[in-house]
């Protein structure tokens, strides 16, 4: 009787309360599919030349899977308190129909297993199907990938244990939580626990006034503050810039609950108009004590602002570094070129690889040490000299135009620029000036005629062969090593980004989403009064819709101003070791918001409608 009582009540919940279900499923979602990385090809890639980045995200994503796990935790408690609060006066009448405490809170574990059990069911589906996605998504930002590969779906065993261990402490926990609340239950209180009304207290109008301006200083201080010294500063005045910027976006959020009320009230036109001072009342009403978890929401929505911003804005920044680093498919060089030069395109040839056909657009050069006196006046100097010919033969394999002899500063002095694939910065200096210089090491640059992957394999053998290991010290870097370096480091930015804007996002708009239904639920017989009244169905409606609009955009619209803050710190930062692609990142962080906060909205707005005509969340 008890597993059939429990299953109606759960079906009925999945119709009332969608929020609160689709909210523990895309949990999973996110869970299973950040955690099942370490199946799909990008990391297998990723392992051939760069395993420690790999190591590196797999560590980090336990780590941070952890603190997502607390988080969901906090998330699923509070959705179950809001569900207990709605069936209040169910569990009244299960008391008073005789049924002891034991039994009911027996009935509750039951329902939360199966909804825990149907939430993970589906946020394991989805998550398999979205982590196919998110392969596809990272196969696109490689350059190559095995031709004629199929990538189907990976159904990753380890990481549906994972989560189902770490969802499994969480329903525990919710459990305990469930069964505590209902010991402590009192029968009066349950019977009651509709009629409570929170008084409306209307604080003066120079209070309002005075902690408003007194929000919008603090804020203003903690802006000056961030701008001013920076991100990298972690001091203590680093944490009085939070508790100011903190504190600020309470009170202004504390101001509302009389300033805006009073603001409107001065339109009288507004203020009149269909339903407006209704719902201005009772927004003010609950803003009364809601302020304390719009502060908490608004700086959800900075992080996850900011944190989806900075790793997309990044991780086009480590993406761009490639072609500088690595402008020729190789570069070998011989350490041992200022003792025992060697002709290196004949050694290779020698040991295996044919560097005729199997290489094009090939140049071998000298690196010399640096003359003492020969220095670039504001800009240094720099161990490792080259000649101008050779610098404008390499200019020339990458399509660039080189340096005429005019160009160059008086004997003394050079052009400092840019090394590649483990050179570093070098010197450009005269041939006769070269001439004088003694011999540093060789280098042998160039690119592969055929398939980059199999010719980087040959190419690495001979390297790697006793015959050159017998000739001299050398060291290969190829375009397709530092490649994926440079892709291990983007991966691990954009996902670790991704994955905590994900959760922070998901989490505001969720409690958002609950608190506003809860609310709805309570103001039922109130829109029922203004029915009675004569107010049209369609004017009820837009009431509700204010009222929801009201509570998700104000916290977006000061996380919003806040991210700007701190987006323009964070690119000073960035921009030191590259350009910061601010349109695209401001696109996909608009995106996400777009479709999982205005998912949320609409998921919420449609709810909190059927709920006040009196068809939802209903008193069993």
């Amino acid at each position: 009787m008890f597993c059939k009582l429990a299953l109606r009540n759960v079906t009925r919940s999945l119709k009332d309360y969608a929020v609160y279900f689709l909210t523990l499923t895309f949990g999973v979602c996110i869970f299973y599919i950040f955690n099942s990385l370490e199946s799909q090809w990008c990391m297998q890639m990723l392992a051939q030349s760069a395993h420690y980045i790999v190591d590196t995200i797999l560590i980090l994503m336990d780590v941070f899977s952890v603190f997502v796990s607390v988080v969901l935790a906090c998330l699923v408690l509070y959705a179950n308190t809001f569900l207990m609060k709605r069936r209040k006066r169910e569990l009244a009448t299960y008391f008073l129909l005789g049924l002891p405490t034991v039994k009911v809170s027996l009935l509750l574990v039951l329902e939360t297993l199966v909804i825990g059990l149907l939430s993970l069911g589906a946020g394991l589906l989805l998550g398999v199907l979205l982590s196919h996605g998110l392969g596809l998504l990272t196969m696109s930002m490689f350059a190559f990938y095995p031709a004629g590969e199929s990538f189907g779906l990976i159904l990753s065993g380890k990481t549906i244990v994972k989560t189902v261990l770490y969802f499994g402490v969480i329903f525990l926990v919710v459990v305990l939580f469930t069964g505590l609340s209902v010991s402590r239950a009192r029968l009066i209180d349950l019977i009651q626990g509709g009629r409570k009304n929170e008084e409306l207290r209307e604080p003066p109008l120079w209070q309002s006034v005075l902690t408003f301006l007194l929000g919008v200083a603090l804020l203003l201080i903690a802006y000056t503050m961030l701008l001013v010294r920076g991100l990298l500063y972690i001091d203590p005045l680093f944490f009085l810039m939070l508790a100011l910027g903190t504190l600020g976006t309470l009170l202004f959020f504390r101001s509302l609950s009389g300033f805006l009320l009073r603001l409107v009230k001065v339109r009288k036109g507004l203020y009149y108009k269909g339903l407006n001072m209704f719902v201005l009342r009772q927004f003010n009403s609950r803003i009364h004590t809601t302020y304390v978890s719009m502060t908490v929401i608004c700086l959800l929505l900075l992080l996850a602002i900011g944190v989806t911003a900075c790793c997309v804005g990044l991780n086009h920044t480590i993406g761009a570094t490639t072609d500088a680093s690595a402008p020729y498919d190789f570069t070998i060089q011989n350490y041992s070129g200022d003792v025992s030069p060697t002709d290196i395109p004949a050694l290779l040839t020698e040991n295996g690889f044919d560097a005729e056909t199997e290489l094009t657009a090939t140049r071998s050069c000298d690196l010399y040490y640096n003359d003492a006196g020969i220095t670039v006046p504001g800009q240094g100097s720099s161990d490792v000299v080259i000649s101008l010919t050779d610098y404008n033969a390499l200019m020339a394999l990458q399509g660039r135009a080189g340096l005429s002899e005019e160009s160059l500063p008086q004997l003394g002095t050079a052009t400092l620029v840019t090394g590649f694939s483990g050179v570093g910065a070098y010197l450009v200096v005269d041939d006769a000036t070269a001439a004088t210089l003694s011999v540093r090491r060789q280098i042998f640059v160039g690119n592969f005629a055929g398939d980059p992957q199999t010719a980087e394999t040959a190419l690495t053998a001979a390297v790697q062969s006793q015959g050159f290991a017998q000739t001299g010290s050398y060291r290969l870097d190829t375009r397709l090593q530092i490649y994926l370096e440079n892709m291990g480091t983007k991966i691990l930015v954009l996902f670790m980004g991704l994955y905590l804007g994900l959760v922070f996002l998901v989490t505001a708009a969720a409690v958002l989403a609950l608190q506003q239904l809860s609310q709805a639920a309570d103001d039922q017989k109130r829109y029922a009064v203004l029915a009675r009244l004569g107010a049209p169905e369609g004017m009820r409606d837009r009431a509700v819709f204010t009222q929801v609009f009201l509570s998700f955009f104000l916290p977006l619209a000061l996380a919003a101003v806040h991210s700007v803050v701190g987006m323009t710190a964070a690119n000073a930062v960035i921009s030191v070791v590259g350009q910061v692609d601010s349109v695209q990142s401001s696109l996909v962080t608009a995106a996400l918001l777009f479709v999982i906060y205005g998912a949320y909205f609409l998921a919420t707005y449609f709810g909190a409608r059927t709920v006040v005509r009196g068809n939802g969340l209903r008193t069993r």
